[in-house]
């Protein structure tokens, strides 16, 4: 069983309710009534990566999936001033082969061809469309991003091979649904396009050598959290129990807060001008606010400013950044600043399309009008506090495997919450992923008197005939005091609330060893060999650490910081 640390062991409808924050169990459709926006759907354009713009190597701009409608759609939009595109050739590698497609077919039987998922076949009899997924075979490899010494480097030629390779071998595909009149959009970081057609667009590209899976686009609401949020006061005169625990206030004495560092968010939103937050965006600059860069809404591009009507998401960067400069310190990291992008709407449901866009959106932001990516602006780690169900189609472990994957390439430390799924065994991404893969950094909770949570997922987990030690480490997340919409605070429970300690965490040990950033095997190890050790011998652990249980142990701030030399 595969540790993350090269250690092995033995055995095998907006709802507009801001305090919406009660753990939900899963859905699988998108709220009656509630259409595909308009602006997501591009008929006979050129579609490519997402608000692509390339310099050097490509020679010519490529438009995004989300180019902007006009005003009479999506309101008057007041002038931004537009930011010069940054991004200059780094390197060139060789990357994959092209794909050839074969001659579609022209008919459909009464069964699904094996590549197609049910959802998608039974949406789309009787004459009717539908949204899928069309995940190719051929995947790029950017796995000698790993030679580039610095993060920036990392990123940009991660960047720059996936939009070359997708924009190669996607092309037989993208003329031949311009050809059928289809809709569709492009993802790069895995190779895999997002489509809205009839039967016959589904029988010509399941006949296809280069389409690998077909699946539905399903709205699906995880368990975010357990229990219901409990209102708590708006000023606690003192640094909240879960940030002393982990040492987090002796490494602001040291001098170091985060201040330098970004950290990336992908929830539900936030309330960005939140006391305790807006000091800590990145988009503010003490007097006026520029979303560009700093925001995109996965699930509705029409908004075009940071909102949060569920409220999951401005509780995590609380406890990420938070601190409103008084009474309420939240945050482990309040001289970090945050961005964000939105992958879950107002009732807590996403999709993979939306969690792809959205770590797309980390490892290069674009500005609002979708336009000049540039990867200079990712952060050192993402807070993920989700999970995609593999019970419902269109979640599929390729796809968002391949997209953590080449998210750690690009140097970026995709920190991720455990699940909510304990006491038993083998829980941690029994619902879906990411929290199983080995390239995510997997968050169990712990609580106050420094005892396991009961509801978080224990290890080990599988994925691809391979068994991990999972999770890697844990963090407070029983009743921790964060923020929520409309300026208030409240307590919540779950891993969920876990995953942003580890992320804050990570921006104080870069800001004080900036060597570190983007090496994202050398943080990982730091913060598990510094962790406050508990053994365990439950879920096949062989009774020291890590462990299925308590992965590494508790993090524990000062020591990385001391350790870190």
């Amino acid at each position: 069983m595969a540790a993350r640390d090269g250690r092995f062991s033995h055995g095998g409808a907006q709802s507009g309710d801001e305090g919406n924050l009660s753990g939900r169990h899963g859905r699988s459709a998108r709220p009656q009534g509630q259409k595909v926006p308009s602006r997501l759907v591009h008929a006979g354009h050129r579609c490519l990566p997402a608000g692509l713009f390339l310099a050097g190597a490509f020679g010519r701009s490529i438009r995004g999936p989300f180019e902007a409608p006009g005003s009479a759609e999506r309101g008057e939009r007041s002038p931004m001033k537009s930011r010069p595109a940054r991004i200059s050739l780094l390197i060139v590698l060789a990357v994959g082969l092209s794909v050839t497609a074969a001659s579609p077919a022209t008919s459909s039987g009464s069964q699904a061809p094996s590549k197609v998922g049910a959802k998608v076949w039974s949406e789309t009899a009787d004459g009717r469309s539908a949204s899928f997924l069309v995940l190719l075979k051929s995947q790029s490899d950017v796995s000698s991003a790993s030679v580039l010494r610095t993060k920036e480097q990392k990123g940009l030629f991660v960047y720059q091979t996936l939009v070359e390779y997708a924009q190669r071998t996607q092309a037989p595909i993208v003329s031949e649904l311009q050809r059928m009149g289809a809709s569709y959009r492009s993802h790069f970081l895995v190779n895999m396009l997002w489509v809205h057609g009839d039967r016959a667009v589904v029988d010509a590209l399941a006949a296809r050598p280069d389409v690998a899976r077909i699946d539905a686009v399903v709205w699906f609401r995880p368990n975010l959290t357990v229990g219901r949020a409990v209102a708590a006061p708006k000023g606690t005169q003192t640094i909240e129990w879960n940030v002393t625990k982990i040492g987090a206030p002796k490494v602001w004495a040291k001098g170091f807060t985060g201040q330098g560092i970004v950290l990336g968010n992908i929830d539900t939103g936030q309330q960005w001008d939140h006391p305790a937050l807006k000091p800590h965006y990145r988009g503010w600059n003490g007097q006026i606010a520029d979303h560009n860069y700093n925001w995109y809404d996965a699930t509705n591009p029409a908004n075009r400013a940071p909102l949060d009507p569920f409220g999951h998401g401005t509780h995590t960067a609380g406890t990420m950044v938070g601190d409103d400069g008084g009474t309420n310190q939240i945050g482990v990291a309040p001289g970090a600043k945050w961005f964000s992008c939105r992958s879950m709407d107002a009732t807590g449901a996403g999709t993979i399309d939306t969690y792809v866009t959205c770590f797309e959106f980390m490892l290069a932001p674009w500005n609002l009008d979708h336009k000049n990516p540039d990867p200079s602006l990712a952060p050192v780690a993402i807070s993920n506090s989700w999970y995609c169900s593999i019970s419902m189609e269109g979640c599929t472990q390729t796809a968002l495997y391949r997209t953590v994957k080449n998210v750690v390439a690009a140097g970026i430390v995709p920190v991720v919450s455990a699940g909510n799924f304990g006491s038993a065994c083998s829980t941690v991404g029994i619902d879906g992923p990411p929290a199983q893969y080995n390239q995510s950094y997997t968050v169990g909770a712990s609580t106050i008197s420094d005892t396991l949570a009961g509801f978080s997922s224990r290890g080990p987990a599988t994925f691809k005939d391979r068994t991990f030690i999972k999770p890697d480490i844990v963090a407070p997340g029983v009743n921790v005091r964060s923020s929520v919409p409309g300026g208030g605070y409240a307590t919540l429970s779950g891993t969920s609330m876990s995953s942003p300690h580890i992320a804050g965490v990570i921006a104080l040990i870069d800001s004080a060893r900036p060597s570190l950033i983007g090496n994202v095997q050398a943080i990982e190890h730091l913060l598990n060999h510094s962790a406050t050790q508990h053994d365990s011998s439950e879920c096949s652990s062989s009774g020291g650490h890590p462990n299925n249980l308590w992965g590494w142990g508790v993090v524990n701030a000062i020591k990385a910081y001391r350790t870190s030399g």
